[in-house]
């Protein structure tokens, strides 16, 4: 039986039995990198890390696996207090799966390390650029006592990568853009006037971003819960 005690190749050998080739194939249609997959589903992994619990040395030697679920039990099961910034560096450059990087982003949040969103923006790589939007819409649904002055700070981030085509960059990218916007009345104007402006853009994936974000912001049913 599995437990806090276990080590890392023990859970490893446990997910092992949890194996599914066919969640693998599947994986692969919602665009899911499935290399070293074992086609275990998120919820039953966060199952594991339930029993398992928090344990940052052994998250470290989990992520070393290349298993996928491995690296996303290292990531449910790391302690966000104990994290640095170039624990978070080193696995970054591991990213090539974007449910990997979302779960990584809100552990990243959690963790205190927006420090990194700038940095993670201007790397031109694309799972790690994503992390950055990933992180600010994370943060901007979880920090709830952050001064609204550290989100509109980010809008320029945005409008600066709104042209980045890749696909899981550009829906990150406009995924923060909604967050910050529905976060509070205060974040909503100058994030829905961002939006306004994209849409105008003519470049084809800032104008795409911009029409996607200004039509869920200026929804009546979005301002009616602001207010």
């Amino acid at each position: 039986m599995i437990g806090p005690s276990s080590d890392a190749a023990e859970l490893i050998a446990h997910l092992e039995t949890l194996r599914s080739e066919e969640n693998v194939a599947s994986m692969a249609r919602f665009g899911i990198a499935t290399g070293g997959a074992l086609g275990i589903s998120n919820p039953d992994i966060r199952a594991v890390a339930r029993l398992a619990k928090k344990d940052h040395l052994r998250a470290m030697q989990l992520w070393r696996s290349d298993i996928r679920e491995a690296r996303l039990l290292a990531l449910y099961t790391a302690e966000p207090k104990r994290l640095t910034t170039e624990e978070a560096r080193h696995w970054a450059d591991d990213f090539n799966s974007w449910e990997i990087v979302d779960c990584a982003a809100d552990l990243f949040v959690e963790a205190g390390l927006e420090e990194l969103i700038s940095d993670f923006a201007a790397d031109e790589r694309e799972f790690i650029r994503r992390t950055a939007f990933a992180m600010i819409a994370g943060a901007a649904v979880h920090l709830k006592k952050e001064p609204d002055a550290t989100f509109l700070a980010w809008l320029p981030l945005i409008e600066a990568y709104a042209g980045d085509p890749r696909n899981f960059v550009c829906k990150a990218v406009n995924w923060a853009l909604r967050s910050i916007g529905k976060r509070n009345l205060a974040c909503h104007a100058p994030a829905l006037a961002l939006a306004k402006f994209l849409a105008e853009s003519p470049d084809k994936t800032a104008r795409w971003i911009g029409k996607d974000a200004a039509r869920e912001l200026a929804g009546e049913k979005l301002l009616a819960r602001l207010r």
